[in-house]
């Protein structure tokens, strides 16, 4: 099955199949924004897109922006990005490139910043609009069971398999302004994006779909 649509009128493997061929790597979290951007409106004219749209949430506590915004013709997406790199260079894509990926350290922050994405989204939601939270990495170790299950971000794990759902607790609760409580329930199942040569030369992506509101006095979509 493809999923939920993206503003109605792609599904998110198409987009990932042709943006894998026109960008196996990416410089950085900005260049994947506008390369799926672009890789978006080749495949769904209809579908505006906008980068960088403020949002206007009343649970917020100030200004937040949301990465793109989709519009299609009946409905919309909100899509939140994280690029997460392990250090890796090399050559790839046609015409070909040379890249040179940075170490982001504290993997655990990484996963927070995710669940964080998923949580904005659904702050975000609205009767006509769904939600698309996507992590792109070669960091195996976050889409790799951990081997010790003690650590402060365990809540926040993200490995094949799991399910997020719930009140989540970073330390066990002990630090309270990373604790994220997540209204739906989203089962993590992670796709090959691409292989490159080296060391850390395999690039997985993990989609998290966030379901539209339901309106008012309507029961929620299945």
């Amino acid at each position: 099955m493809s999923g939920p649509l993206i503003a109605g009128e792609v599904s998110l493997p198409e987009v990932m199949a042709q943006l894998q061929q026109y960008r196996p790597v990416f410089h950085s979290e900005r260049d994947l924004q506008h390369s799926f951007a672009r890789v978006l409106w080749k495949l769904a004219p209809k579908v505006e897109v906008r980068l960088e749209v403020r949002q206007n949430s009343p649970e917020a506590a100030g200004a937040e922006y949301l990465d793109l915004l989709c519009i299609g013709p009946t409905t919309r997406t909100a899509i939140e990005f994280k690029y997460r790199t392990a250090q890796w260079a090399g050559t790839a894509g046609s015409p070909a490139e040379d890249y040179s990926l940075k170490s982001h350290s504290a993997t655990d922050l990484a996963r927070l910043s995710f669940v964080s994405d998923i949580a904005r989204l659904e702050r975000f939601g609205s009767p006509d609009q769904n939600g698309l939270a996507l992590l792109i990495t070669n960091e195996a170790g976050l889409w790799t069971p951990p081997k010790q299950n003690n650590t402060r971000d365990r809540d926040f794990r993200l490995h094949e398999g799991r399910t997020l759902t719930g009140q989540l607790l970073w330390g066990g609760g002990d630090y309270q302004p990373n604790t994220r409580t997540l209204r739906g329930s989203y089962s993590l199942n992670w796709h090959s994006y691409s292989m490159q040569d080296g060391p850390r030369g395999e690039f997985r992506y993990l989609a998290v779909f966030i379901g539209p509101e339901p309106t008012p006095g309507l029961p929620a979509q299945p």
